[in-house]
């Protein structure tokens, strides 16, 4: 079967490599793409919201599954757009419709998804410019920190946590009224501060049956000990060492069955992954956010750790035969740790060749912004590459990868030095 992806990072290399090691793959398109994906699959330069554009690419190249990797397209309904179209009705898309999507689309709608079917959260409010002084009010209710997300998509940067009063003031009224995070900002969740451990959990579903994944941890500050300003990603491990079985257990009955029943509840169709945002409060779990797609770059050590044909995979998910699926999972810790370039997540310049690849080889490299100019492989964004190592625990496995690192060179390459600082 032809299958095309849609995305152009981390993510999506990393779905292009698994994918491309089934024998039941006929051809692989990607949508962009990166200089990565151009060596398992031809990449496509359109864009991911160009659904005309989309459609024309699964006609012409006869296309029987299309696999989505950003929250985006599925945001802006792309899914709807196959099924409402009478020559791609039949395709089958992973990935959530658009009302599903609002998981992620709106963090109001996840706090009212979330209160009705009784899945554990921070307590919070939610308020539009017209409201701003209720809001500044609220603030003041609460203790330190102040954490302020806006409603909307804002690219993983809509979240800030303040510890002074004022400056929490000061950033809700930005955001309120100058529009800090554009449409994304025009409602702003407060809600109540939660201390503990953040991990993700994963959940894949045909929208009857559902398969967990591995959990995984990500880093998402720039600066070691978890420092400076929130990026896309700057590493991540699986499996997480404090996720023990009660604690999952909990999960597992607090948060995934009533996640997956409430989306049955209340008609919301779902065909694909569920990322959860999970912190441990003491031995307890709650929801920080969803996400309507695999995370990045926590793709990068979760999928090399399944071991089963994700062609096989996602055809149960599109037959809605996934309890068929017996996912086999390696023990082996994963780990992947991103290099970025100098400047990001501010202002960074892109078009730098990038040199010593073909000298890795106990790291899988994973690209993420990077594009081929002139036959040679050059940064074309903040988040370059990922570096994903195995190894019987993860201290093991995040070595290889820093040994890897080191035999690479692009200017001004940055990275963290210190993922699983904390575990």
């Amino acid at each position: 079967m032809n299958i095309l992806i849609l995305g152009s990072g981390g993510r999506e290399h990393t779905f292009a490599w698994k994918l491309s090691q089934s024998p039941k793959l006929g051809k692989l398109f990607v949508a962009p793409g990166n200089a990565g994906t151009s060596s398992l699959a031809e990449n496509i330069p359109i864009g991911v919201n160009d659904f005309q554009g989309i459609k024309e690419i699964v006609l012409s190249h006869k296309i029987s599954m299309v696999v989505v990797g950003p929250e985006d397209p599925l945001v802006n309904g792309v899914h709807d757009f196959f099924l409402e179209d009478p020559e791609l009705k039949s395709v089958p898309v992973i990935g959530p419709q658009k009302a599903a999507a609002n998981l992620e689309g709106s963090k109001e709608f996840a706090k009212q998804f979330m209160q009705r079917h009784n899945i554990p959260t921070a307590a919070y409010q939610s308020f539009t410019a017209a409201q701003l002084e209720k809001g500044l009010a609220f603030l003041e209710t609460l203790s330190p920190p102040y954490v302020l997300k806006a409603d909307g998509l804002a690219a993983g940067k809509g979240v800030v946590i303040l510890n002074d009063l004022e400056k929490a003031k000061q950033e809700l009224t930005s955001m309120l009224k100058n529009e800090k995070f554009g449409t994304a900002s025009k409602t702003v969740v407060i809600e109540e501060f939660l201390s503990g451990l953040e991990l993700s959990v994963f959940v894949l579903t045909d929208g009857k049956n559902f398969k967990v994944l591995p959990t995984a941890k990500d880093y998402k500050r720039i600066g070691e000990g978890d420092t400076g300003l929130n990026t896309g990603g700057m590493g991540a491990i699986s499996p997480v060492p404090f996720a023990e079985k009660d604690f999952m257990d909990k999960v597992y009955t607090r948060i995934i069955e009533p996640t997956v029943e409430g989306l049955k509840t209340d008609n919301l169709p779902y065909k694909g992954f569920i990322f959860i945002g999970l912190i441990k409060v003491d031995n307890d779990p709650f929801v920080i956010e969803y996400n309507v797609r695999m995370g990045d770059p926590e793709t990068e050590v979760v999928l090399p750790r399944i071991k089963n044909d994700f062609v096989e995979i996602f055809q149960a998910v599109a037959d809605q035969t996934l309890d068929t699926v017996n996912l086999e999972i390696d023990e082996d810790s994963a780990t992947t740790v991103m290099t970025v370039s100098g400047g990001y997540p501010e202002a960074y310049e892109k078009g730098y060749e990038i040199f010593g690849l073909e000298n890795v080889s106990d790291s899988l490299i994973f690209h993420a912004g990077t594009k081929l100019e002139n036959g040679k492989v050059v940064t074309n964004g903040g988040r370059v590459m990922a570096f994903t190592s195995f190894g019987t625990n993860f201290q093991d496995a995040l070595e290889k990868s820093y040994e890897s690192i080191k035999k690479i060179c692009f200017d001004r390459l940055n990275y963290r030095k210190d993922i699983g600082f904390d575990l």
